[in-house]
């Protein structure tokens, strides 16, 4: 009887022991990676799909105005083999609004050049130590001005940030939190965040190196991503996976050449660095080695002359003729409205109409624009 009873309170213990400890851990349904992480396969990739959960993943595309991590082109392409839906981080050192957009243009331009889809999200990482001597409103206002800049390139937007921070050094509705507690089991913080990040050291068996690890919250980081495109079909028409239709235009390098997988989608608002000319056709310059043809686009209507402000551009009619003291009327930095293509003028080539018969060679203005 003795022995019975220590039996039966062996199983007791052992149950209760038992029942401690099943609680379920934080999600890993998302993991972000860097070239601290090396170059990911897509076999690394699909272990943390199959064995993880592991849903999307966020791989850094820059930082400032002067780093491109090395790793993001393979990484994008390797996580979309794999399945997973793929986003980017941008690393934040601004501490002006003019900084912010500076920024985002360079990190929109590198994650168009990386082939992050049109659709992905592309965070700005606010926890330098150039905010952490800003006020909170400047702080917002720079965030603010980062993802509506961003916004031009085709990419959604939140801010990334510490917990401690909340509230203090920024105002976050919505966005993406790191707070690391001793014990992650079973917990929800800043649930109603789009995503909590609730460890830096997660290691995944057959990837190199401790990787940041978050649990989702909604589907930001999963959705509103464009499906991949061949280049190569002569389907227009297509519809995405929430029944809309759109079309898909593709993009060309600086030889005239079809890129693969950097289709911009219509609809979507762009930011161009110039326009250049390939076999008498005109491309607008939206990424390092990406362009878009005139064809594929529209004007927002407006260009801004770029010369010197103290002087003016001479502008020319139809013809090719210049028209005297027009550069007294075309002055640096004014803005004027223009038609939807850019006209080929004789001896002068591909230039904006800005009234009746008066054209300004694209050299001297700049515009920008959206797909049709």
């Amino acid at each position: 009887m003795k022995k019975k009873l220590v039996y039966i309170v062996s199983l007791l213990i052992a149950g209760l022991f038992f029942c401690t400890t099943s609680v379920n851990a934080a999600r890993t349904d998302m993991v972000d990676v860097s070239n601290h992480n090396g170059y990911m396969t897509v076999s690394n990739f699909q272990d943390m799909l199959n064995n993880y959960g592991v849903k999307s993943v966020v791989t850094k595309i820059s930082e400032g105005n002067y780093y491109h991590d090395y790793t993001a082109a393979n990484n994008i392409s390797t996580a979309q083999q794999a399945g997973l839906y793929i986003n980017g981080y941008h690393f934040a050192r601004y501490t002006t609004v003019q900084g912010a957009i500076n920024e985002a243009d360079y990190a929109g331009q590198m994650a168009k050049s990386d082939g992050l889809p049109i659709g992905s999200v592309l965070i700005t990482d606010v926890e330098a130590q150039e905010q952490n001597g800003l006020s909170r409103a400047t702080n917002n206002a720079n965030n603010v001005a980062f993802m509506n800049e961003v916004a031009k390139y085709g990419y959604r937007s939140a801010v990334y940030t510490m917990s401690s921070w909340l509230g203090s050094k920024m105002d976050v509705s919505k966005g993406w939190i790191a707070s690391y507690p001793y014990n992650a089991s079973g917990k929800q913080w800043y649930s109603n965040h789009h995503s909590w990040q609730w460890g830096s050291t997660y290691q995944f068996q057959g990837s190199y190196g401790n990787f940041d690890v978050s649990q989702n919250y909604d589907n930001f980081f999963t959705g509103g991503q464009s499906p991949l495109i061949d280049p190569a079909s002569t389907i227009n028409n297509n519809v995405d996976v929430k029944g809309n239709s759109y079309k898909a235009f593709t993009t060309y390098n600086n030889l005239g050449q079809a890129n693969v997988g950097t289709n911009v989608i219509s609809g979507t608002s762009w930011k161009s660095n110039g326009i250049t000319v390939i076999n008498d056709k005109p491309f607008y310059v939206i990424g390092v080695d990406t362009l878009l043809p005139q064809s594929s686009t529209t004007f927002n209507r407006t260009v801004i002359v770029n010369y010197r402000s103290d002087y003016g551009v001479l502008a020319y009619n139809s013809k090719g003729e210049s028209i005297k003291d027009s550069n007294k009327v075309f002055k640096g930095g004014t803005s004027w409205q223009t038609k939807d293509k850019l006209v080929n003028i004789p001896n002068i080539g591909y230039s904006y109409q800005v009234a009746t018969d008066e054209y300004i060679p694209i050299k001297y203005a700049q515009g920008s624009g959206y797909t049709g």
